[in-house]
């Protein structure tokens, strides 16, 4: 695919040029977020530093794929740089006996549970794999070297987080 003008004036700095491929993509790159992340707070703060790291990488874009895919690819990058640094900094942190964290709180009943609210409530390397793989359509083998992870493991997390978006859903 040809460069779009739009992408080039900004890669030669035009920080309006970036400021329009921003608006036009915000919405889809937040959506993504919110879909891995499960959490509006974390996904504005991802899609922040999505658009900061793409605005200091986008030297490194040659138009080889489309600007939004280069922004896809870019944003679960990011997301999986978040997880792992945030991984490490538990794993410094003192276990505690406090199981609130794990806690669920069912819903009222009537009060319908959407697909976004349920695909939220999933564990996080169930949503994550269940994301990459039924919504944006990556291959096992892609979310294995994604997440560093085996094929198995990709598609057994992915059986998981079917099975309880079903029980969710079915509730």
């Amino acid at each position: 695919p040809v460069m779009s003008e739009l992408v080039a004036r900004a890669r030669a700095g035009d920080e309006e040029a970036f400021g329009a491929l921003y608006r036009a993509h915000v919405g889809r790159v937040h959506a993504l977020c919110l879909r891995l992340a499960g959490d509006g707070a974390a996904a504005a703060d991802l899609t922040q530093d999505v658009f900061v790291r793409a605005w200091q990488a986008l030297a490194s874009f040659r138009g080889e794929s489309a600007f939004s895919s280069w922004l896809h690819r870019l944003a679960v990058n990011v997301f999986l740089g978040e997880r792992r640094a945030r991984d490490r900094r538990e794993k410094r942190v003192t276990p505690t006996d406090d199981l609130s964290h794990f806690e669920t709180t069912a819903s009222a009943p009537g009060e319908s549970l959407d697909l976004e609210r349920a695909i939220a409530a999933l564990p996080e390397r169930a949503r994550v794999v269940f994301v990459l793989h039924d919504v944006e359509g990556y291959r096992h083998e892609e979310i294995g070297g994604l997440l560093g992870v085996a094929v198995g493991t990709s598609k057994a997390q992915l059986f998981r987080a079917r099975r309880l978006l079903r029980e969710a859903l079915d509730r």
